[in-house]
């Protein structure tokens, strides 16, 4: 027999049919489009300086902080800080010297600038790429940074306890980064 109008199977309705679900946005709001990143965009300067002010009331004591972890981390630099030709025995011995001490507070005095200019790294540029020559004279390794990086946020880590967030992590990570590659203009040739 012959068949008309008759589909060549069963078809139900609403089958695989696709069904669009929309929510309504809550009344007067725009929905949020997420701003575009730059690969370098500035570190998020609030969390900068809200981190910063803690540590920066005792600048000398987190300071010994990042510098002890340093030396337990990469303790061949030990040997790089010598005043009046002497040698420290120990990190200890090192950490208690008032010519170190200075040391740590121009370092703070550094993480200190950065943060202050923290949406203008740029105008630093030159003082960093000096500051880099400064380093590379006594011999110290550019690669050496990057453990300054994680004696940093050791620091940091230790200061603020559960308030060092990963967003502020994130953000120290960046303007370290930044610091560091000015710095890294010190080691290129003249």
């Amino acid at each position: 027999g012959r068949r008309t109008g008759v589909q060549s199977g069963p078809r139900r309705r609403g089958d695989g049919a696709a069904r669009a679900v929309t929510v309504p946005a809550p009344r007067g709001s725009q929905p949020r489009v997420p701003r575009p990143r730059a690969t370098m965009e500035l570190p998020e300067p609030e969390l900068i300086r809200q981190s910063w002010r803690a540590v920066s009331r005792s600048p000398l004591e987190h300071g010994t902080v990042l510098f002890a972890r340093l030396f337990d981390l990469e303790p061949d630099l030990l040997p790089l800080f010598q005043y009046n030709c002497r040698q420290f025995s120990s990190p200890e011995d090192c950490l208690s010297s008032p010519e170190f001490l200075d040391h740590i507070r121009k370092v703070m005095l550094v993480i200190d600038t950065a943060v202050t200019n923290v949406e203008d790294l740029s105008s630093l540029e030159d003082y960093l790429a000096g500051l880099g020559k400064k380093h590379r004279a006594v011999g110290v390794k550019l690669s050496s940074f990057s453990t300054v990086g994680e004696s940093l946020l050791y620091m940091l880590e230790k200061c603020l306890g559960p308030a060092f967030t990963p967003a502020m992590r994130a953000a120290w990570s960046q303007l370290y980064g930044a610091v560091v590659q000015a710095m890294s203009r010190g080691w290129d040739g003249e």
